[in-house]
Order: structure tokens, then sequence, then C-alpha cells
């Protein structure tokens, strides 16, 4: 099932500077659990954590935490009451970089010199503040909590639309079991009567030409044999049966509680031989027509049971 949800926590940095952190959780369909981390350094330490959180409330769905931080607009009062609040410049690095600038000019006399902002971009000349690990772990777990939180809410407001489309598709198949299924023994009827006849036929054209009493027997036998095999070959009662039990099942498991989407995953299977059996079984146009909107459907219930839990 898709879903979404974000929380954000604040970390501090030391110094008075504080960090906005917002952490992401996004799920898409998926037929098992599949967990995926895009955190920053900061926040790696939050991983197992946040896995353990994940598998102990999803049982499926491609789930992805992302996190993101940056200092808090707050932060350029803190500067003005400490110089030091939004980093150190390194006496050291700065100086080593100032030679190296010199030495590449006299190489390359027309070379612009570097702006304050290439500056404090070089790496090692700012050392900011970076805050404790433990906080950060902290922080991140907690809002991953929350975000998975509003994950699972949203997850559940689009389990309960679904579960109205399955309902509809099943209150759909019944109408179309109510109207064929008492239809059926009159169409075998018809079949039973027509081959009845044109067995008959061929008996008396058979008696005629070889004038055999004794063979006509034989044959009126195997008319019989044939039409009760013909009637139990396409008795179509226990697929009936059991396809309007499975739909009892359905309906049943989208009323309870809990994970129902494996459940339902093989109830979609069970469907489909049954009314594959009762397009093999068909004896009329009508009853054909009848086993593939019924396959129909079927599908149409397929697609959107992978997106249950």
């Amino acid at each position: 099932m898709t879903g979404y949800g974000s929380a954000s926590r604040q970390v501090s940095l030391g110094a008075g500077v504080v960090a906005d952190l917002q952490v992401e959780c996004r799920a898409v369909n998926s037929r098992f659990l599949d967990l995926g981390f895009r955190l920053p350094d900061e926040c790696r330490g939050a991983e197992p954590a946040l896995r353990e959180l994940a598998t102990q409330s999803l049982s499926r769905g491609k789930v992805e935490f992302r996190a993101a931080w940056r200092v808090n607009s707050g932060a350029a009062g803190a500067a003005k009451a400490n110089p030091h609040a939004l980093g150190a410049l390194n006496k050291d690095r700065l100086d080593a970089l100032y030679t190296l600038q010199e030495h590449v000019q006299v190489a390359f006399p027309h070379a612009e010199a570097l702006c304050i902002a290439d500056i404090l971009r070089w790496p090692g000349i700012v050392s900011e503040p970076r805050g404790e690990e433990e906080g950060w772990i902290a922080a991140t777990v907690e809002a991953g909590r929350a975000a998975l939180a509003a994950l699972i809410d949203s997850r559940q407001a689009e389990g309960k639309s679904l579960v109205t489309v399955l309902s509809n598709i099943t209150s759909k198949m019944r109408e179309i079991v109510k109207v064929i299924e008492p239809k059926v023994p009159h169409y075998v009827s018809q079949y039973q009567e027509k081959l009845t006849e044109r067995l008959a036929e061929a008996l008396a054209a058979q008696e005629q030409g070889k004038g055999n009493s004794g063979s006509g027997t034989e044959l009126m036998e195997r008319i019989r044999q044939e039409v009760v095999l013909y009637a139990v070959r396409i008795d179509v009662a226990e697929e009936f049966a059991r396809l309007k039990t499975h739909l009892q099942v359905v309906d049943t498991a989208l009323a309870g509680k809990g994970p129902v989407g494996k459940r339902l995953d093989f109830l979609m299977q069970e469907l489909n031989r049954e009314a594959n059996t009762l397009s093999s079984k068909s004896v009329s146009e009508e009853c054909t027509q009848a086993a593939l909107e019924l396959k129909l459907l079927i599908e149409q219930m397929r697609e959107q049971v992978q997106n249950l839990e």
C-alpha cells in the first residue's frame, strides 16, 4: 500500500545553535516488506531502531526513510551573541590555504584571488558545531516514529477505500451467480435433448441401412451412457457452491482486522480456478459470458488486493 508521513524535531548543536531535523517515511506497493534508508551521516546510528519500528508495524510494502536537516533560521541571533555559534575558523588550515594561493598566483599571475565564499567552503576551514551523536539518534528515532505513525494512518485510510471497492466487486459477482445458477439446469436439459435427438437420428439411419435390431439396441445403450456421462461432466453445482463460499470468506476477511493481503491473494487464485471451470463446462453462450465476466471481476480484485497489507 502507498502512504506518506513526515515529522520534524530539533537537535542542539551546541553554542546556542539548533538544527531542524525532518524525517519522511514513504511507502509504495510491494508483495513483501522492503526497507530503505537515506540518512545523513549524523543520523546513521538511528537506522537499526527505525528498522525495528518498521518491521513491528508493517508486513509488506517498499518503505523508505529519508532524513535531512538544516541550521535553524534563529541561529542568526545566536551568532550575534556568540561569534563562534555558527562555527570557528581553523587558523592552521586558513594559513595553509593562503600559502597555497600565493604559490598558485606565482605560477598563474592572472589567476583571481579566492573570495570569502570560496574560503568558507574550503574543507576544514570552518569547524561547525555538530552536536552529540546521542542527540541526533534520539531525535531521528523520535521523528521517524511519528512519521511512521502518520504513514500508517494514511495507509489505513486508503485501506478503507479499497475495502469498499472490493466489497462492490464481490456484490457484482454474487449478482452474476444469482442470475446464471438457476438457468444452468435448463441449459443442460436442452443440450441433453438435442444430443439424444442427434444420436437417435443416427441410430435410425443405421437401422434402415443394416436392418439389424441387435446393433440398434447397442446404440441406444450407447446413447444413454453418453448422455449420462455428459450430464456428470457438465454439472457445475459444486463450482457454484465453492464460488459462493470463497466470496463469503473474502467478505469476512475484509470485515476483520489485521493483515489480510496474503490471505486474499490465495482466495483470488481459488476464485479464478472456479471461474475457469465454469467456463470450460459452459453449455450456453450466456454461461460462457457469465464466466468471462466473473474472471474479469476477479482480475480487478487481484490488482486491488496487491495494495492491501
